[in-house]
């Protein structure tokens, strides 16, 4: 995991270079300047020899000046190297995410994945800037400190030796007992983030049932855990400081009564003994920074696992070792397909699919809801592998294709009609980035988005807000309709996708199609029998299989399904008339 998220320091290993190697000359400069002091005190103040006092007194502040210098360089240095560190790791987080499959994205919440990409990657990038600087400067003090100490009274000396067990001991049970909270903290968190996504996105349901206080409470009872979980590490945490305390106390107080004792044998000169106290407050104090890096650390830990699992995870749909890049067709065939989510043959939600279409036909389908028709046409485009038997796409296995090529040639309009912010033609021109306007201007025309986008005053320049939000939700499936047909797909796929345009739009849309995409394979799934009546074959799905194929008239005559649907709306249709 390590050596993995190294990799992403990149272009910063000159800064992250550079941190350390100033906190080194730091500490260097710090470490003398007891030293200097314990000779100002003997030989300049207690002698009372004023030159003395002058040159060394010049001497600790010429070296106070440049530790403050080389202090400053490296925390320049490490902000740099953490922000860089922090903006790779992003960058790979989100590119990795661009990498999976929609059975990969299901295996993560959304929330978690953004969670991920946000808190956790600032817990690492603050673990990141901690160790090359805190986590150097440290070890390095501790040291030097030590070897400056052992230089002026190895007796005294030992008294450091003696403590650092009691502290290291201490500090390993705080981190031990620490981190498994931190790591159920974060998985709560993904539940918090789910929680306030899911709150937002539906945020007009909500208002429109008066459920509020509901989704307070929910809001209130997952912030409530995270709050009891933190406090439990925190205290857990909070043993930290009186611990470090206790050693820098105990060793201050045993070097002077001991030092004190030298003293009055003669062994010890008042400022060594000075400077014994500086290199003791050095040396704890150094493990006091270290004990705080270690918590950070402890923090960071269980991010790190996170991003390392997210940065691990193999997309489980990739492009074959040599991979075609031209579909012949829009032929499509299924034979013998089953699909699981789970990739269980034994939890099939697909089976015995057998499907033979030719290029250019009108393919409807309709079933009740959790027949799986969405999941059916999402298997086309290889938003999921299936789980037995072959499916072709132009006679050739989607296997083979390049997925690119291969879902440049299946254009798909969703259930869930997404906008993004930005004008009306930035959204059209996902289906072809260098559309002009009259090509614009045509697609519209046939999903009879034309009308309604003249009647803005800015036109195919009109703002988008977020999700479409500004748009009605027929407005919405209008919009991306055009867009998949700017794509000049092979294939088209509407998944009711005109379930908020009404009937006479609807129809026109139908007929522009005819009239304009002749040539291509048309797969349209629908709730209104009248969306389909006109199609070449309709295929009545049930419970995952495939009940009956047919033209209207052969279903209406033969199929129960069929019959049950169609008469069910045409008899609503007649009462609305009456």
């Amino acid at each position: 995991m390590i050596k993995q998220l190294s990799a992403y320091i990149g272009e910063y290993k000159k800064d992250t270079i550079l941190t350390p190697t100033f906190v080194i000359m730091e500490v260097i400069m710090e470490v003398l300047i007891p030293y200097a002091m314990a000779y100002l005190i003997d030989f300049g103040i207690e002698a009372g020899n004023l030159s003395v006092i002058v040159k060394l007194g010049a001497c600790l502040v010429a070296a106070a000046l440049i530790s403050l210098l080389f202090g400053a360089l490296s925390g320049y240095y490490a902000a740099s190297a953490s922000a860089g560190y922090a903006k790779n790791l992003r960058k790979g987080l989100y590119y990795k995410v661009q990498e999976y499959s929609f059975y990969n994205i299901d295996k993560y919440s959304t929330a978690s994945l953004i969670t991920r990409l946000t808190t956790d990657v600032t817990n690492v990038q603050m673990a990141f800037m901690m160790i090359i600087r805190i986590a150097v400067r440290c070890p390095v003090m501790l040291v030097f400190a030590l070897v400056m100490a052992f230089s002026i009274s190895a007796k005294l000396a030992l008294i450091f030796l003696l403590i650092l067990p009691v502290l290291a001991g201490g500090l390993f049970l705080i981190i031990h007992n620490a981190h498994p909270i931190f790591e159920s903290v974060f998985r709560t968190y993904d539940k918090l983030n789910n929680v306030v996504q899911e709150n937002l996105r539906g945020i007009r349901v909500v208002k429109s049932f008066v459920r509020e206080d509901y989704e307070k409470e929910k809001f209130c009872s997952i912030s409530q855990k995270i709050y009891e979980r933190f406090s439990k590490a925190e205290k857990i945490l909070a043993f930290n400081s009186p611990l470090m305390q206790l050693c820098v106390y105990a060793a201050i107080l045993l070097t002077s009564w001991f030092g004190a004792v030298h003293i009055v044998s003669g062994d010890l000169t008042t400022g060594q003994l000075v400077s014994l106290i500086s290199y003791a407050m050095q040396v704890l104090m150094s493990l006091m920074m270290l004990s705080l890096v270690f918590v950070m650390i402890t923090i960071s830990r269980a991010s790190a696992e996170r991003i390392s699992e997210v940065l691990n995870e193999v997309p489980d749909i990739r492009d074959s070792d040599e991979p075609l890049f031209t579909v012949a067709n829009g032929d499509i065939d299924f034979e013998n397909v089953g699909f699981s989510y789970a990739k269980d043959p034994n939890k099939l939600c697909l089976s015995n699919i057998n499907l033979h279409i030719r290029s250019g036909q009108t393919i409807g389908i309709i079933g009740g809801t959790g027949s799986s028709k969405s999941t059916l046409v999402q298997l086309i485009p290889r938003f999921y592998d299936v789980t037995q038997g072959v499916l072709k796409v132009g006679g050739v296995d989607v296997k083979k294709y390049d997925l690119h090529a291969l879902r440049q040639q299946v254009a798909m309009v969703l259930q869930k009609n997404i906008l993004f912010s930005g004008t009306i033609k930035d959204n059209l021109r996902w289906g072809d980035a260098t559309a002009s306007d009259e090509r614009m201007k045509e697609v519209c025309e046939m999903a009879q988005a034309d009308g309604f986008i003249s009647e803005f005053a800015e036109g195919y320049d009109y703002e988008i807000e977020q999700g479409g939000n500004n748009v009605s939700g027929g407005q919405r499936q209008r919009l991306c309709i055009a867009r998949a047909l700017l794509k000049k797909p092979k294939i088209l796929i509407l998944d009711d996708s005109t379930s908020a345009v009404d009937t006479k739009t609807e129809a026109l849309i139908r007929q522009a199609f005819q009239q304009s995409l002749a040539g291509v394979t048309k797969i349209i799934i629908a709730q209104r029998v009248s969306s389909i009546m006109d199609a070449d074959q309709i295929i009545v799905l049930d419970h995952g299989e495939i009940d009956a194929i047919g033209n209207h008239q052969d279903l209406l005559a033969n199929n129960a399904i069929y019959q049950e649907v169609y008469y069910s709306q045409m008899k609503g249709d007649d009462n609305h008339a009456a």
